[in-house]
């Protein structure tokens, strides 16, 4: 932190800005057969360019309408498909770029929700699906007269594991309470997001797989830490997937405390817990390739920007 006294008399500048429209709801159903597919996202996109005037005299004429660009994620969701977001994404980045000339780059953030069909008398029916409760698939695709860059992700994955993890032999100062253990609870709600270094990829096989290794580590690995588990999801990843550059991931240590039944006279082996929602440990990590291809802006968010 500057601690200095004295008054600041610099120009006042604009520094950057970006603006777009923000979470579109679109479902796509396809009707092709009468068992129908659906495909539920929420799309936001965001422009990038010389668009300076606007905020320093409002001069709107290099302007596209965020309404303009809301009706466009709807249009491209019939004309153009909605089968991979990833796919999806790349279409409406490269338009935007591409046919309207005063935007240099675009970023599309999407969100996928899934669904799972109803079973009606031991079927599945083609008409009628049930909210499925699990993560939520994510992908951005940034795009500009220097690349293209799209991110494949997850969040909201809820797992949770009842032994094989520890936590002991960490730093204590005066203020630590915590006990050691070596046979806990390990739970968390996890965000993952991987960078592609192409864009000729089977997405709907790569999420899937990628899905199943990040499970199949939290899993099996006995985890000394959290940290621990985060690097070995990372590092199978890029071992499964060449084609994955760096994988980064956020984790919140969802806490099972032992609930104290010994005052009521009650053994509790490990068996009983309180789990707490909140304060929770935060645990993030990025694992790399070392000759992974530069990042440029493909980390740059939209709607995360001043978080």
């Amino acid at each position: 932190m500057n601690t200095t006294t004295a008054p600041l008399s610099g120009t006042i500048e604009l520094t950057g800005h970006q603006y777009g429209k923000a979470e579109n709801r679109v479902v796509r159903i396809y009707r092709d057969t009468p068992r129908h597919e659906i495909h539920d996202v929420n799309v936001s996109t965001c422009l990038r360019g010389d668009f300076a005037d606007a905020y320093l005299t409002g001069d709107q004429s290099k302007v596209l309408p965020t309404d303009t660009q809301k009706q466009t994620a709807y249009a491209y969701a019939k004309e153009k498909g909605l089968i991979s977001i990833e796919s999806y994404g790349l279409e409406l980045a490269s338009h935007f770029v591409d046919d309207i000339e005063p935007v240099t780059g675009a970023r599309i953030e999407i969100e996928e929700y899934a669904w799972e069909r109803a079973v009606v008398d031991g079927a599945e029916h083609d008409h009628t699906w049930i909210r499925k409760g699990q993560e939520v698939r994510t992908a951005s695709i940034t795009h500009d007269d220097t690349g293209t860059w799209v991110i494949g992700g997850l969040k909201d994955l809820v797992l949770l594991k009842s032994t094989g993890s520890e936590f002991s032999g960490f730093l204590q100062d005066p203020y630590t309470v915590l006990e050691p253990t070596q046979d806990r609870v390990m739970a968390t709600t996890l965000v993952a997001q991987w960078r592609f270094t192409t864009t000729d990829v089977d997405w709907e096989s790569v999420y899937v797989g990628i899905k199943a290794q990040i499970v199949k580590q939290f899993a099996t690995v006995h985890s000394l830490a959290l940290q621990q588990t985060l690097f070995q999801i990372g590092k199978a990843i890029l071992e499964d997937f060449p084609i994955i550059a760096e994988v980064r991931l956020s984790a919140p240590n969802k806490h099972h405390f032992d609930y104290a039944l010994g005052r009521f006279g009650i053994e509790n082996d490990n068996e009983v817990f309180h789990a707490a929602d909140r304060p929770y440990g935060l645990i993030q990590a990025a694992v790399s390739r070392s000759d992974a291809p530069d990042a440029g802006p493909s980390w740059t968010t939209y709607a995360g920007w001043l978080s």
